[in-house]
């Protein structure tokens, strides 16, 4: 499984972005993905996920900022960041989970500074 993540960048406090990311190859029906972050220093942190059926997990320090959603044809999740603030400043990265086996993208850098 290979996973192609973009949509990164600048913003200010207050701002958005919105993340996507695609997984190709051998794809299997169940699988989940979304999104951990690593910030300089700091371990990687879980911060959101969602299913095949769209039931979706969130971290609570995102929890009503983000929204995560995915399009099964397609094999993508997005992730809607609103309302950043400088502690989500972070290297973003894709995964896809399935039959209890991880897969990692490239990390997104997201810099939320003013």
């Amino acid at each position: 499984v290979q996973l192609q993540a973009s949509g990164g960048g600048s913003v200010q406090p207050e701002g958005s972005l919105r993340l996507s990311c695609a997984a190709s190859g051998s794809i299997s029906s169940g699988y989940v993905m979304g999104w951990h972050r690593q910030a300089p220093g700091k371990q990687r942190e879980f911060v959101a996920n969602i299913n095949v059926a769209l039931y979706t997990n969130y971290a609570g320090s995102v929890k009503g900022r983000f929204t995560i959603s995915r399009d099964n044809a397609k094999n993508t999740v997005y992730l809607q960041m609103n309302s950043l603030k400088p502690e989500d400043t972070a290297v973003y990265l894709c995964h896809y989970w399935s039959r209890g086996v991880y897969y990692w993208g490239q990390g997104t850098q997201v810099t939320v500074s003013s």
